[in-house]
């Protein structure tokens, strides 16, 4: 089956929020009932910006918008706020997915970092300026440098299991004319 075929970017948009489901799920299971002094890497962000930028026709905006909304009311965090900012990450980087296609990781991962800061930081303002009670930022910190240390073992399972390359350019010439 070729890689562009319909059925199977449908089947990859319908494996996104199957993987974000089970992580979603992961994650709530009570397996330690001690509170952590630090905070394990979101996967669900960098999955959401791996596949953004490596196929963007994958994880479409409606897919990736209620995705994110039911994970921020799964996770009992503000409804929508981090959802939003995820969803404006994943769509500045979707046009850059051509660009990154001829470049090397070092510059791929480079623009996670730049998203994934500008994220938390428009956040922790966000919840500030509202008077909203935030986690203390040392576990903020260590949950966005683990997000980014995570990012390279997120890219290279989504790239061996589930197939999720850079577009080729054959397939850079048809996703150009749909982004």
């Amino acid at each position: 089956m070729a890689s562009t075929s319909p059925a199977h970017i449908w089947a990859m948009r319908i494996t996104f929020p199957a993987l974000a489901l089970l992580i979603i799920f992961f994650h709530l299971l009570p397996l330690d009932t001690v509170p952590r002094r630090w905070a394990p890497p979101d996967v669900l962000v960098a999955l959401a910006l791996a596949w953004s930028l490596r196929r963007p026709d994958y994880v479409p905006t409606v897919i990736l918008a209620l995705t994110l909304l039911l994970a921020d009311l799964m996770f009992q965090r503000p409804p929508g706020l981090l959802a939003l900012l995820i969803l404006l990450g994943c769509e500045y980087l979707k046009p850059r997915a051509l660009t990154h296609r001829d470049t090397g990781f070092a510059a791929e991962w480079f623009s996670v970092i730049v998203v994934l800061t500008c994220i938390t930081i428009v956040k922790q303002l966000i919840l500030a300026l509202l008077g909203v009670e935030q986690a203390p930022l040392g576990l903020i910190l260590i949950q966005m440098l683990l997000t980014i240390a995570a990012y390279p073992l997120v890219v290279l399972v989504s790239q061996s299991v589930f197939g999720v390359r850079r577009p080729t350019p054959s397939e850079a010439e048809t996703l150009g004319a749909r982004l």
